[in-house]
């Protein structure tokens, strides 16, 4: 029986890639690890699309099925301007729960400047609770697009704002009764408050500006399965330094009082942004004009040298990303 979560790396080649068999020409990015978009040739323009679901929050999914997949196609350097949403309720969802999901939904896209133009909404037995699988589409010029593959040893590994946010904020919202036992409300509200950051568009599209070597929105698997995921694609080994890993202290928190890693917890809005050397000075400069905090926490290395991390001068390599924790607590409370 397979694990909850994404699929492995593994069995995404095995029984998922290798079953995709026909290929268009106009497609320039096909599906593959680490590879959060779809681009295809139209032109003197490129089409940016990307696909996820919302399947593990409930009170703030609304909002949230905007971010997620905006948040792919700016990592690709690119404004989102279109979504479609894909509604799947359960039954005895009232028009009050939809309203609400549609509210946030709704104020999500005014905030990203994305208009939402389709989708579907059914209430359906095959669903327990809440799922909602959106599209998001942008358009680049030609050759516009950032792509992981171009990350070379010496790039700079760069993240924004803080490990764990998505997965802290949704705890915080989901489970707060338990959380009352280690954290002040104060505290709860600081956790949920996280989820107001998960958008990455604006660090996207101004790193885009500037020019990257990849960049990647850290989700399912956090911060070392983005990693991971991103010099698979580069074919490059990776240090990182996991003492200046950012992290919220009620996130660090949260995770202890669940036995979760925030280095594999769910992180929408974070990004990680391969700067090359000669750029270095100039992204911190883009960074701090968009408003956004940024760090460097590691840097790109030969192939030879794995995918490490650097704790306390000790190497210890990267594994290839599992299930996210926060299906460690989501699934012990069902």
């Amino acid at each position: 029986m397979l694990k909850t979560g994404k699929l492995d790396s593994e069995l995404l080649e095995k029984i998922v890639f290798d079953n995709i068999k026909f290929k268009r020409p106009e497609v320039l990015t096909r599906p593959g690890i680490g590879e959060d978009c779809a681009v295809v040739d139209f032109g003197s323009y490129e089409c940016i699309m990307s696909t996820d679901p919302i399947t593990a929050a409930i009170s703030e999914i609304g909002r949230l099925s905007i971010h997620i997949s905006c948040n792919d196609v700016a990592s690709n350097g690119i404004q989102p301007l279109g979504i479609m949403l894909a509604v799947m309720l359960p039954v005895g969802t009232t028009e009050e729960q939809i309203e609400e999901m549609m509210r946030q939904a709704g104020e999500a896209s005014e905030e990203l400047g994305v208009e939402i133009i389709g989708g579907h909404t059914e209430i359906t037995p095959a669903v327990t609770k809440p799922v909602i699988v959106s599209t998001a589409i942008g358009r680049g010029e030609k050759w516009a697009s950032q792509h992981s593959e171009n990350m070379r040893p010496g790039d700079y590994i760069m993240i924004t704002k803080s490990a764990g946010l998505e997965g802290s904020g949704i705890i915080a919202c989901d489970f707060e009764d338990q959380l009352k036992e280690v954290l002040t409300q104060e505290e709860i509200e600081k956790a949920k408050s996280l989820l107001g950051q998960v958008s990455v568009v604006k660090e996207g599209v101004a790193a885009g500006e500037v020019g990257t070597h990849g960049m990647h929105d850290v989700t399912e698997g956090g911060v070392l399965g983005a990693v991971w995921e991103m010099c698979q694609i580069a074919g490059t080994g990776a240090e990182l330094w996991v003492d200046q890993v950012p992290v919220e202290p009620v996130t660090r928190k949260i995770c202890d009082y669940f036995d979760i890693d925030y280095l594999r917890l769910i992180s929408s809005g974070c990004m990680i942004i391969m700067v090359a050397p000669d750029k270095k000075e100039e992204m911190e400069k883009a960074m701090a004009a968009a408003g956004v905090a940024a760090s460097y926490i590691g840097v790109i290395k030969d192939s030879s040298a794995g995918i490490c991390m650097n704790i306390k001068d000790e190497l210890i390599e990267i594994a290839p990303p599992a299930s996210d924790e926060l299906y460690k607590v989501v699934g012990e409370q069902e």
